[in-house]
């Protein structure tokens, strides 16, 4: 046996025109219900009761003194009894609910003709009384229950839109300090390291006598002050997020700098790049450069001796990024060995540049040749600026 399934219900339930035109039509029925012994204007009285419904949201005390006079004259009380709940459900003033709730029980209570009501302190008149009050009561109730239900569902809406802005001040706090933190550990260990390698380098380069050491000695330095004015601009973004959102970034690289890039790697690269004449959009720029560094340090630890290839080619609204290296040099210098020192590498360079890639759409794939190698595509759809 399967568990019976909660029935759904119609969609025209939930339609507000159905809650709006319900009422109209019910007084419609009560209101043909009692005509029999009435007169034209008498009818004519709970018709216009009952139509003036359609009115009770946006002028409820109006529409309750509309159906008056027709509950007065004739025996009706769907319509003033929808009217004193529109009263009590679209006023906030507690007043106003008692007196439309007060006049329709009176009304309600001296029916025409009054000679059918004499004041009487006796039991008959003591229960219509009741009645009357109740008959009042009752909507009245409703109708402050509906409106106070949708004043509470108002504040616990606004007190959960409060909970999640506290939350995320809370995060973006948190994250903040995580920020400062890690701008902190990148100053104090890494900076230092990369000022030690550039103190080192320029020593040597000044102590040296062998023309290529020198050289050697004032590339290292070149590129560990450039090192070090990027890891600054980095360690101030990370310590202006979420304080300031117009830090001033240092000079991102573009499809120009490829060639002095590749130039100061040190490595026999065959080099094709044809980028189209018009200017990329600088993500793209970025993403495609920083494929060629990544792929050119990884050569340069992992096989500095091998044949390298790149090529950045423009494919339509593509630009096309690919680096390939042949097999690494084994200790003996020939190729398809094993190089007798790497430096340490945990990948994630790669998976920086596959995120990259993705975020504008593109692929990036880094896999090795049949050959032992090792290569590098990356493919950059994006529009032309």
């Amino acid at each position: 046996m399967t568990a019976d399934r909660p029935r759904r219900r119609p969609a025209w339930t939930g339609s507000p025109w159905v809650a709006l035109l319900l009422p109209v039509l019910f007084s419609l029925v009560d209101a043909a219900l009692v005509a029999r012994n009435s007169s034209w204007w008498e009818n004519g009285l709970s018709v216009l009761a009952a139509v003036a419904l359609l009115l009770r949201r946006r002028f409820p005390v109006l529409v309750l003194l509309l159906t008056l006079p027709g509950s007065f004259l004739n025996y009706i009380w769907i319509a003033p009894v929808t009217a004193v709940y529109s009263v009590a459900a679209h006023r906030s003033r507690p007043w106003v609910t008692t007196v439309a709730a007060t006049a329709f029980a009176l009304v309600e209570f001296f029916h025409w003709p009054l000679s059918d009501h004499p004041l009487a302190l006796d039991r008959d008149n003591a229960l219509y009384a009741i009645q009357c009050v109740m008959l009042a009561g009752g909507p009245a109730a409703l109708g402050l229950l509906s409106r106070t239900r949708r004043e509470l569902a108002t504040k616990l809406d606004e007190l959960t839109r409060g909970q999640e802005r506290e939350s995320r001040l809370l995060a973006e706090r948190v994250l903040i300090s995580e920020r400062g933190r890690l701008a902190r550990e990148m100053h104090d260990v890494v900076s230092h390291q990369v000022s030690l390698i550039s103190i080192q380098a320029g020593a040597l380069q000044v102590s040296s006598a062998d023309p290529a050491a020198v050289a050697t000695a004032r590339t290292i330095r070149e590129l560990s002050v450039r090192t070090l004015e990027e890891l600054r601009q980095m360690v101030g973004v990370l310590r202006a997020s979420g304080v300031r959102r117009d830090v001033p970034l240092a000079p991102q690289p573009r499809l120009a700098d490829l060639c002095r890039l590749i130039q100061e790697s040190g490595l026999p690269a065959e080099t094709e790049i044809s980028t189209g004449e018009l200017p990329w959009p600088e993500a793209v720029e970025r993403a495609a450069y920083r494929t060629v560094q990544e792929a050119l340090t990884n050569i340069s630890k992992h096989a500095p001796d091998a044949a390298v290839e790149i090529r950045v080619l423009a494919r339509g609204a593509r630009l096309r990024v690919e680096v390939r290296n042949g097999p690494p040099a084994g200790p003996d210098g020939r190729p398809g060995g094993t190089p007798a020192e790497t430096l340490p590498g945990g990948g994630h360079g790669l998976i920086g540049l596959r995120e990259r890639a993705q975020l504008l759409g593109g692929t990036l794939t880094a896999r090795p040749t049949p050959d032992g190698g090792f290569e590098v595509l990356a493919d950059l759809p994006a529009a032309r600026d």
